[in-house]
């Protein structure tokens, strides 16, 4: 008797790990390919390059660094707005004819 319960604890136990197994693979996976994407497609830029495009107009800067960071620094850009990292929402504030240049330090 006692070991048909653990044969079907056993058997319950290997149907949920089959079932759970796939779907940790496949977060593990898209986290993967969209780090990979990320890195492939998103272009950077040198700060002589930023610099050179802080006064033209179809340009906007904006720092994503947490509050805590931007409020201690000394070190803001010009000109840059800040947005909360952590509230995509922003991006629907911006025209998308504009180039859009990110930072954080």
């Amino acid at each position: 008797m006692t070991e048909i319960r653990m044969t079907r604890k056993m058997q319950a136990m290997r149907k949920i790990l089959l079932l759970i197994l796939p779907i940790a693979l496949c977060g593990a996976m898209a986290a993967v390919s969209q780090r990979a994407v990320a890195q492939e497609e998103v272009p950077r830029i040198t700060k002589e390059e930023l610099r050179a495009n802080l006064d033209k107009a179809d340009v906007v800067i904006i720092d994503v660094r947490i509050l805590k960071d931007w409020s201690a620094s000394d070190y803001l850009i010009k000109g840059a707005r800040r947005e909360n990292p952590m509230d995509t929402n922003f991006w629907y504030n911006y025209p998308k004819d504009k180039t859009m240049v990110l930072y954080c330090t």
